[in-house]
């Protein structure tokens, strides 16, 4: 199968068109003809040697496809959406998703939404169940004090992850605020349901979400920033706040006011989601199907494909998606 792999630690052009032999399914897992794969941060940081590759996982970059099954153990017991070869699914993998060819625990695996194409199939896995596992799970939206009147703030709005996390909290009934780079990118989030888009260049997050909410303050913070963002999440978030960090990309040290957690009852937790065990991602793969697909299928919500390369290309994908331009997902075909 052709394949792209990381041929060093480095820039964009470390990722080169190969061949490798074609992977062979295992126990409880399905062999995919991949038409389309999804790029993320984690990818970049894979290829600049910033994110171990788990063990026993592909060396290939990659954490989510989408195509059709062509073989596998169909008949493993978490197989509870009934799949068969030949089917159009989109799976979460641990690594060697840039191929033609890419093997998925059945557990990670979900039907295409009725309607949606293979390029916007493969957009979902990464981002859908980083979403839902942060958001709702571990950040419990609407379950604190305020219950279905409680808001979301989502820094970086206009990422993979912001777009999702807008669209979902937003057709689940709350109110969500969004942190932005740019008055375009702002608009752009507030386009897909974010009450107000925040310009974090020109304007405090802080400040205005505290007007926003009568000085309450959010319940709920995604945070892909970390670092000083931190301390400033703490003065902006409300009693009984839950502040969740999924990224570093501000830093991964912070000072933070102790008291303040102490005295306002506030969750600071974080978590990564490719060690975490296939009866763990299935578990998140039920609460979307469940909850999410009839969104995507009714057209409630939809992903933000910001631009598709031919996965040949995908150096020029990882330089894009590094230049911070794109607004949703950047998208590799095959």
């Amino acid at each position: 199968m052709k394949a792209i792999e990381i041929t060093a630690y480095g820039g964009p052009e470390v990722l080169k068109l190969t061949e490798r032999p074609d992977p062979v399914a295992g126990n409880g897992e399905v062999l995919i003809r991949v038409a389309a794969s999804g790029v993320n941060r984690p990818d970049v940081f894979q290829r600049t040697g910033n994110y171990p590759v788990p063990p026993g996982a592909s060396d290939l970059p990659g954490l989510e496809v989408a195509g059709e099954i062509i073989g596998g153990d169909l008949a493993h017991a978490d197989n509870v959406w009934g799949l068969k070869v030949g089917d159009r699914i989109c799976a979460l993998v641990q690594g060697g998703g840039y191929a033609e060819l890419c093997i998925a625990p059945i557990g990670q695996c979900l039907p295409v939404p009725t309607g949606l194409s293979d390029v916007e199939a493969a957009a979902l896995p990464e981002t859908f169940f980083t979403v839902w596992s942060n958001v709702f799970d571990r950040g419990a939206l609407g379950q604190g004090p305020l219950g279905k009147q409680e808001t979301l703030l989502v820094q970086g709005g206009s990422s993979g992850i912001g777009t999702t996390a807008i669209q979902i909290a937003r057709a689940l009934g709350y109110r969500v605020f969004a942190t932005a780079g740019s008055d375009e990118k702002c608009r752009a989030c507030e386009a897909l349901g974010a009450e107000r888009g925040i310009n974090y260049r020109t304007e405090d997050f802080v400040e205005v979400t505290q007007a926003l909410t009568a000085g309450r303050g959010v319940d709920v913070i995604l945070d892909m920033v970390g670092g000083a963002y931190l301390a400033r999440e703490i003065r902006g978030v409300a009693d009984d706040g839950r502040i969740v960090i999924i990224a570093l990309l501000g830093g991964a040290k912070a000072e933070i006011p102790l008291s303040d957690i102490l005295r306002r009852r506030i969750t600071v937790t974080g978590s990564t989601l490719r060690p975490r065990s296939i009866a763990f991602k299935a578990a998140i793969a039920a609460n979307l199907k469940r909850h999410v697909w009839p969104l995507l299928e009714a057209g409630t919500i939809k992903p933000v494909i910001y631009r598709t390369l031919p996965a040949a290309q995908a150096a020029e994908a990882h330089a894009l998606m590094e230049s911070s331009q794109h607004i949703g997902k950047i998208m590799l075909a095959w």
